[in-house]
């Protein structure tokens, strides 16, 4: 994976972490977080890719859209 991509699974590790705190949740093993953070990301290039924009943006969206469910 590129230095690009880990970047932003980090962020999407960080939003992640962020949404469940704010939610007042356990964070999960960190392991399951950065899966979830990957996959995310996939998601957002594939969206990206489709519909263009900013992955940065479309990664912000998709946690928000989660964490409402």
């Amino acid at each position: 994976m590129g230095f690009l991509k880990n970047q932003q699974v980090k962020a999407a590790i960080r939003l992640l972490a962020w949404q469940y705190e704010r939610n007042g949740q356990p964070l999960p093993e960190k392991a399951v977080l950065e899966g979830h953070a990957r996959q995310l990301v996939e998601d957002a290039h594939r969206i990206a890719r489709e519909r263009g924009g900013n992955v940065l943006a479309i990664l912000k969206e998709m946690v928000a859209e989660i964490r409402r469910r």
